[in-house]
């Protein structure tokens, strides 16, 4: 493989072809909600299932409306409990909302447009000229269908009731195993001695992976040793995708690559142009696709979003590539980029229907208090000139 830094598009496309999509389960639609539905959702009647009216009023035949303004009252019809007779010439049926329209009648005049003496109603002088039904199959027909794979969100949880679904056919959520790695971490809330840091990464990635559908398994602390990272890949085994944080940066302290690969992992890559984020590597450990992510907070959530992010789409069957990026305009001029694709924190403000984006001047890849004052990561193409305020620029909206 050599030193060769690959672009971010190639990098991703090598993590998309190490994962496959994870298992299904059948659940109850009540346990469905957010997550992907894998199986068509089928409807097994028409919805509604029979012309029904959609006020309170009286059910009778359009054609009378011609030639009479007054009914006799044959019977009622409220909502499941539908009149079993036929509407003649004349007549009518006192029908509330949702119930179902008598054999013979095709409209409803609302109760406000009707006086009622008794058993009959006479009709005022200016009546609406709605029919206030809703016919059968209407909203959908027996066999349209709910197609997967999609997010089940609340409408379509209650679409999938409504086509008479109790259990549906979801993916699994996979089963991400973290690692972090480094002797020099410590989890928040320890007693800190000097030369410690506070491990992070795996709060932010957690909170970016749980809300991209995966499951999230923290893994101890790793220590810079070939025994305490080899344990730590014996605790990752079962999961779909390994991610390693730290250990991944060029040089001696390369040990997440090295013990791996003394595990029989296939290196892919481990080299991105991008800032941040370049020492990012990706293989197979064991059948087992591994990512290896930069120790860096900043980097490793980036690299979350733009590697991750997509990784856990594919595994759950949905169609899968770059995050959707939006365009906007910078606030200020900014100089030129170098190599490396750069994803930029920045402010999101809009001007006039133009999103506007405010890059922050500290873009050090270790400031993580700059990556949370920020919505968007602007995007720059490598090699990019030197930009004005007003000039078009990619981003990817971040929260």
């Amino acid at each position: 493989h050599g030193q060769k830094m690959i672009s971010v598009a190639e990098a991703l496309d090598r993590v998309l072809n190490l994962v496959r999509p994870v298992g299904c389960e059948s659940v109850p639609l009540a346990e469905a909600a957010g997550r992907i539905l894998a199986e068509h959702v089928v409807a097994e009647r028409d919805q509604p299932p029979f012309n029904a009216s959609s006020m309170d009023g009286y059910a009778l035949r359009s054609e009378d409306l011609e030639t009479r303004d007054q009914f006799e009252i044959i019977g009622e019809s409220p909502a499941g409990r539908s009149f079993e007779g036929e509407v003649a010439s004349g007549q009518t049926v006192r029908i509330f909302t949702g119930g179902r329209m008598p054999k013979g009648s095709d409209r409803v005049v609302i109760q406000e447009d009707v006086h009622r003496e008794g058993k009959r109603i006479r009709l005022k002088s200016e009546c609406n000229q709605d029919a206030y039904v809703r016919y059968a199959g209407g909203d959908f027909r027996r066999g349209d269908r709910l197609e997967a794979p999609t997010k089940i969100t609340p409408a379509r949880l209650a679409l999938a009731a409504s086509m008479n679904a109790n259990r549906i056919v979801i993916r699994k959520r996979p089963v991400i195993a973290f690692i972090p790695n480094g002797d020099e971490l410590a989890m928040p809330g320890e007693r800190l001695h000097a030369d410690q840091v506070v491990a992070s990464n795996a709060f932010g990635l957690r909170a970016i992976l749980e809300d991209a559908g995966a499951r999230f398994r923290s893994l101890p602390i790793a220590r810079d040793s070939f025994a305490s990272l080899s344990t730590a890949f014996e605790f990752a085994e079962g999961a779909d995708l390994i991610v390693t944080s730290g250990g991944a940066s060029v040089g001696e302290y390369d040990l997440v690559r090295q013990t791996a690969g003394k595990l029989g992992m296939q290196t892919e890559f481990y080299k991105v142009a991008m800032r941040p984020g370049k020492p990012l590597m990706a293989g197979r450990l064991n059948g087992t696709p591994i990512v290896g992510l930069p120790g860096n907070p900043v980097s490793s959530l980036v690299c979350g979003y733009v590697f991750l992010v997509p990784a856990i789409r594919a595994m759950l069957g949905l169609p899968s590539g770059p995050l959707p990026r939006s365009s906007g305009i910078l606030s200020s001029p900014i100089g030129p980029n170098g190599p490396r694709e750069h994803y930029m924190r920045a402010k999101l403000s809009s001007r006039d229907d133009a999103n506007v984006l405010q890059v922050f001047e500290k873009q050090d890849s270790s400031l993580i208090s700059v990556l949370a004052e920020a919505d968007a990561l602007a995007v720059r193409p490598p090699n990019q000139g030197p930009l004005s305020a007003g000039d078009p620029m990619a981003y990817i909206p971040l929260n």
